[in-house]
């Protein structure tokens, strides 16, 4: 349903006092997910760095130990940097137009509620 004239013109005023609001914004930043999973990428390259520099010290110290300690730290960093990731690409809520989109699971329940959809809005319209 569209909005009247008056209320299209007060939503503006709303918009327009919430983009200079500071507080707001950086209250919008802090829970939007994307930023956390930029950030969590973010320190997961740097304990990926960290973890290179172990192993290359460990191999220079001649302390295998060390070396492997390293590895393992790499390789948690970076199965935490593919979650981040994948994290970021699919949000919980996809706001579109006006209605909300629930996540999809992957795997074959997904397909088959999304095949039971794809037929209900597709059905004639005689038969509601």
């Amino acid at each position: 349903m569209p909005l009247s004239e008056h209320e299209q013109r007060l939503f503006e005023q709303i918009e327009q006092s919430l983009a200079e609001d500071p507080k707001f914004a950086s209250a919008v930043r802090a829970s939007d997910p994307r930023f956390h999973a930029r950030r969590r990428l973010l320190v997961a390259v740097s304990v990926i760095i960290a973890g290179l520099a172990l192993v290359v010290y460990g191999t220079v110290s001649k302390t295998p130990l060390l070396g492997v300690a390293g590895f393992v730290v790499m390789l948690g960093a970076a199965a935490f940097a593919m979650l981040s990731q994948r994290k970021a690409q699919s949000p919980d809520l996809h706001v579109v137009g006006g209605t909300a989109s629930r996540r999809v699971r992957s795997g074959r329940r997904s397909s088959f509620i999304d095949r039971l959809e794809e037929r209900w809005r597709q059905r004639p319209e005689g038969h509601r």
